[in-house]
């Protein structure tokens, strides 16, 4: 619970007129020396949503308590201006209940005692503890919604980098460490490239729930020594003049982790350099994907760069005179940016990487270095540049504007998914998926689209751009990360952008924010994702019951660069639907698979977090595919 202002306002007098007197650390008032000692908590009671604490103090002479209590929060170092109680004070010792508290939840909490006649409040040293599991409906009916501000311009600087959680997020790539902890590392990007600020590149963050997100820091210091004597050797071996670009100028994008083993984990690069190959109206000069490794994450300083892996490959051999702006004609074959890496269910270790031009390839790496072997001179013939790669996904046969980008590739029952962003960057943004037998290929979308060997359009429809009421809606979902929790369940991460305009500020659409989001796969072995970004909801039995009402729901058939926006429709008693594109269907519910079927379609279900109800809370969420259209919907509350 939160504590009264009424008894802040009595305990410290002056002390909420000083709020910008406070100290960096705490937030807390301490002038001079401390008026109080006040002991580190113990709970000699914890359950799955309360917990008992106490705690000591010793006043300094001459000066005594008006109060005193508990802060705490999921995150570090709690305030009373976040969560507080007010405690029972006896002979200098205090006692309260924590209540509300969410099961299975780790807590950090600090005594604190105000003194009287002073604008001083001490805190106590902190300590942690954590809630007891619960039963699912106990968990359920006590769940605490995120609390995130998607409009977070008041904490995009790089002083408010603590409180970031999901906020600065482009182009995640998320690991689940030995430790326990998920990581996420990222794209060098911000809004306002606060990012810059801090120095170093690719950074991190952790969390143990997927919800509450710990900010970590650069993994990469400054560029690469090896980048610059590496892009002068190709230069001179192509007959070109040695470079000198600015160091500032290069691109730090899209990195790829992996756990290879409980003590190695591998993050592949992007460094794109800047300038062009050969001045005015040539084409732009290439990218390089590096590698550094860990053997513990938790170290945000323990990454070891291993230097160079691949480059991007041309089959026009030294014909790079392409004007700039000539996209279908482009010089390189293959853009070495965007490295995905997966170790096959034969124990074969394959980079996949790619961005626009011909499409994605995928090369095989050496387990011990994670580097491919004897490559060639990356221009050439076709078959010269043989060594980086097989093309295993083309949008378009015989055209390098493809529109399709960010690979991610994972294994599951037996098939390979390559998840590929498609259209630019920003509104248009959207999620694809298409799946193989082989590492390889072919990779065939749902409508039996030879997507290797033919090229076309991949289906699924995995995100696209959307809108329930009561929110701005998202756009520029893609580029994604797929990853499992090591216990059956999936997940999708990637940024989320708000639409321009929003608040009346242009550069809304540079607020990215990290969306996770839960997977389940359908009959057929095609995954669908969750409408609602994760909020560790109970996923407490779905009665069938509870899907009689009113619902949003959303028809994802593809359209450019638009917001599919929600339209309601009634899931009614006699098992008909009204309003919507299925007014007048049948509905039935598989309660045991959490399968809703309307008309012919199969919606799978999930208790997920409404993002967009006010206050927000849980509800029932679906996600689910016809063909080529994905739908996504949500039980309003």
């Amino acid at each position: 619970m939160k504590i009264s202002r009424i008894f802040l306002y009595s305990a410290l007098s002056a002390v909420t007129l000083l709020t910008g007197a406070c100290d960096d650390d705490d937030n807390g008032y301490s002038y001079g020396d401390p008026k109080a000692v006040v002991s580190t908590p113990v709970a000699p009671v914890i359950n799955a949503t309360s917990a008992d604490v106490e705690a000591t103090f010793d006043m300094a002479a001459d000066f005594r308590s008006s109060g005193a209590g508990f802060c705490y929060d999921v995150n570090p170092g709690p305030t009373i201006y976040g969560n507080a109680v007010k405690a029972t004070v006896i002979d200098n010792k205090m006692t309260a209940t924590l209540t509300g508290l969410a099961p299975s939840t780790t807590y950090y909490i600090r005594a604190y005692v105000a003194v009287y006649d002073n604008s001083d409040l001490e805190y106590s040293p902190e300590f942690t503890i954590t809630t007891g599991e619960g039963t699912p409906e106990e968990m359920l009916e006590n769940y605490v919604a995120p609390k995130d501000n998607d409009y977070y311009v008041a904490i995009a600087g790089w002083s408010a980098r603590d409180q970031w959680n999901l906020a600065n997020v482009h182009d995640p790539s998320v690991v689940k460490a030995a430790d326990g902890y998920y990581y996420m590392y990222q794209t060098d990007a911000s809004y306002g490239n606060v990012h810059i600020e801090g120095g170093g590149h690719f950074h991190g963050r952790r969390s143990k729930d997927l919800v509450n997100w710990e900010y970590l820091g650069a993994t990469m210091p400054e560029l690469p020594e090896w980048v610059v004597p590496k892009l002068n050797e190709i230069r001179k071996a192509m007959g070109l003049e040695e470079a000198n670009p600015d160091v500032n100028a290069f691109g730090y994008w899209a990195p790829v982790v992996r756990k290879v083993s409980d003590n190695l984990y591998r993050m592949y690069y992007s460094i794109v350099c800047p300038g062009s190959i050969n001045g005015e109206g040539t084409w732009a000069e290439r990218a390089f994907i590096g590698l550094m490794e860990n053997t513990n994450p938790a170290d945000n300083s323990g990454w070891v760069d291993k230097g160079y892996v691949i480059t991007n490959a041309s089959d026009r051999g030294l014909d790079f005179n392409v004007a700039a702006d000539d996209w279908a004609n482009c010089y390189y074959k293959f853009n070495a940016i965007d490295p995905a890496y997966i170790i096959t269910d034969a124990g074969e270790h394959w980079l996949v990487y790619g961005s626009w031009n011909s499409g994605i390839a995928a090369v095989k790496v050496d387990a011990e270095s994670g580097k491919p072997a004897n490559l060639g001179n990356p221009w050439g013939t076709d078959a010269d540049i043989a060594s980086y790669g097989k093309l295993i996904y083309t949008r378009q046969m015989g055209n390098r504007w493809q529109a399709s980008e960010g690979p991610e590739i994972i294994y599951h029952d037996g098939y390979y998914y390559l998840f590929l962003a498609y259209d630019a960057l920003g509104v248009p943004y959207n999620t694809r998926v298409v799946r193989s037998k082989n590492i390889t290929g072919p990779y065939l979308g749902i409508d039996g689209t030879d997507c290797t060997n033919a090229g076309g359009d991949a289906y699924p429809i995995v995100t696209h751009p959307y809108k329930f009421n009561g929110h701005y809606g998202w756009v520029g979902i893609s580029h994604c990360a797929v990853f499992d929790d090591g216990e059956g369940n999936w997940f999708y991460a990637s940024q989320g952008r708000l639409p321009v305009g929003i608040q009346g500020n242009e550069a809304s659409n540079a607020l990215m924010t990290g969306h996770v989001r839960s997977i389940r796969w359908t009959k057929s072995g095609w995954p669908v994702v969750m409408p609602e970004r994760y909020g560790a909801v109970p996923q407490v039995a779905i009665a069938e019951e509870e899907l009689i009402g009113n619902w949003e729901n959303i028809d994802l058939g593809y359209q450019y660069e638009t917001m599919k926006e929600s339209v309601g429709i009634t899931l009614n008693e006699d098992h008909t639907v009204t309003g919507g594109q299925w007014d007048g269907a049948a509905w039935s519910y598989d309660a045991e698979a959490r399968i809703l079927t309307v008309g012919s379609v199969e919606l799978y279900l999930m208790r997920e977090c409404d993002w967009e109800a006010a206050p927000r809370t849980h509800t029932i969420v679906y996600a689910g595919i016809d063909n080529r259209t994905t739908f996504w919907g949500k039980k309003l509350r």
